[in-house]
């Protein structure tokens, strides 16, 4: 089901895509794998969205990717990255993590605890142009940089501390505690995508729940706000 407003669509968690195996527990906000909807083929640059809970010790063997501009973005838990630039490195909750698969990588991932399970967002962003040269990068933001704030954590530009992502697109994302208010306001020639992770948002005084996306479809200005607490992601997509 989907609900239209004057400018934004709500894309509910319900009619997401669902894959389930023995150690993977998938809802794909996007046409991805066996799930395919042409409402849901992605959002201007934005390509997939995927929430990912992954059992203790398993994770996804060695895979290549091109031409894709691939995040992780951490929840719960920790996951073990490794690819063949030769990074090796473990991402954790506040994590920004980028990989620019542009001519071709491979890399796997894996839950390295043995008791605790793991949490993500997958998210793919097409990028600027084909080609580019595979890289990694990943930086840190403390929880206090979110915290009842918007944070960029990624950008074309990489200012602020935020990682490089080859694309016009701004990557904030905030965690809200009761009686948080975050505004935003999208410009006339831009579009966004605003994904709960986690809780209960009110997006100007409509309720949105973790798995919940919306898709802004040009000026408008957001007002997020919670009553019980929450985590959210807000591309700003040129």
């Amino acid at each position: 089901m989907s609900q239209n407003t004057i400018t934004h669509l709500i894309h509910d968690r319900n009619a997401r895509g669902h894959a389930q195996t023995g150690w993977l527990d998938s809802y794909h906000t996007f046409s991805f794998g066996s799930f395919y909807d042409p409402n849901r083929m992605g959002f201007r640059s934005l390509r997939v969205i995927n929430d990912d809970r992954i059992a203790p010790g398993a994770g996804f063997p060695t895979h290549s990717h091109r031409d894709m501009e691939i995040l992780t973005y951490v929840l719960e838990g920790a996951v073990e990255h490794k690819d063949s630039l030769g990074t090796g490195s473990v991402i954790r909750p506040g994590d920004a993590q980028i990989m620019s698969a542009g001519t071709g990588i491979s890399h796997s991932e894996f839950n390295p605890s043995p008791t605790e399970p793991l949490h993500l967002l997958q998210i793919w962003i097409l990028p600027d142009r084909e080609g580019i040269t595979p890289r990694y990068e990943q930086k840190a933001f403390p929880l206090e940089e979110k915290r009842g704030k918007l944070r960029l954590i990624a950008s074309k530009d990489g200012r602020d501390g935020a990682v490089t992502i080859h694309q016009d697109v701004e990557l904030y994302t905030s965690v809200l505690e009761s009686g948080d208010v975050v505004n935003y306001q999208v410009k006339s020639d831009r579009y966004a995508w605003l994904q709960v992770a986690q809780g209960i948002v009110n997006l100007n005084g409509e309720e949105l729940r973790a798995g919940d996306g919306v898709q802004i479809n040009g000026e408008e200005q957001l007002e997020i706000s919670t009553n019980i607490g929450g985590e959210i992601l807000l591309f700003d997509l040129g």
